[in-house]
């Protein structure tokens, strides 16, 4: 990969993303629905999060009882509490969303968003959804190379040379990345990156901030808007 630069895209917003983070998940359905009220395209981008460094590791088994476990006591109430606070708005969206059985190495899958990316924005849009939805059902196995490269062919990518790609460019490009982005002090997902709106090395954390990211991407026209969360329905 050449001239990877964080902060600096062709599109009005850079969104970073993790296939393995209920926060992005429930972030990707507002995001994209900003973007089709502006009128922009979205520079989507995988950010693959190191988990275990700072909520630990676990592992489930069968009836969801815990079998490994390197979290305190304090994690464990980080990471219910994220799970309880994200299936609540996905619910709201009408999207299933089950705690997973581990902590899940999505740099494949994010390999694939490369390759998809890659093949233009309907690709990359349909690839998405067609991993998220089903990989927060527990019905998709984001580290199999056959399933990704099933997706990515049923989005409509060519996936002629992916495996190559998995093995050597495509590796290589996600590693050089991560560690830019990580770097550049970019450190969760969903995260906003406005390339021509705010100071370089500015960026936001979390969907709650999409009224100001498009208050900044429409002129800072009015009073800047405070955090909110966009929903679906009239439940609470």
């Amino acid at each position: 990969m050449t001239d990877f630069d964080p902060w600096i895209s062709d599109r009005a917003l850079i969104v970073y993303i993790d296939i393995k983070s209920p926060y992005a998940f429930v972030a990707r359905d507002p995001t994209r629905a900003l973007a089709t009220q502006l009128g922009i395209d979205i520079d989507w981008r995988p950010l693959t999060l190191d988990i275990p460094s700072y909520l630990g590791s676990a592992r489930t088994g069968a009836g969801g009882k815990v079998v490994e476990s390197s979290r305190s006591s304090s994690q464990w109430d980080a990471v219910r509490y994220a799970y309880r606070d994200a299936r609540r708005y996905a619910a709201l969206a009408g999207h299933t969303l089950r705690g997973t059985t581990k902590i899940w190495d999505s740099s494949l899958a994010h390999i694939g968003l490369l390759w998809a990316k890659q093949q233009g924005d309907a690709v990359l849009d349909a690839c998405l959804g067609r991993i998220y939805p089903p990989f927060w059902r527990r019905e998709l196995d984001i580290e199999a190379l056959e399933v990704i490269e099933r997706e990515l062919a049923a989005a409509g990518a060519d996936v002629s040379g992916f495996r190559n790609y998995c093995e050597g460019e495509g590796r290589e490009s996600h590693d050089a990345m991560q560690a830019a982005i990580f770097d550049a002090g970019i450190f969760g997902v969903p995260a906003y990156v406005l390339p021509s709106c705010l100071p370089a090395g500015d960026w936001f954390f979390g969907r709650e901030h999409l009224p100001r990211v498009a208050w900044l991407l429409t002129g800072r026209d009015g009073r800047a808007p405070d955090v909110a969360f966009p929903c679906t329905a009239d439940t609470p």
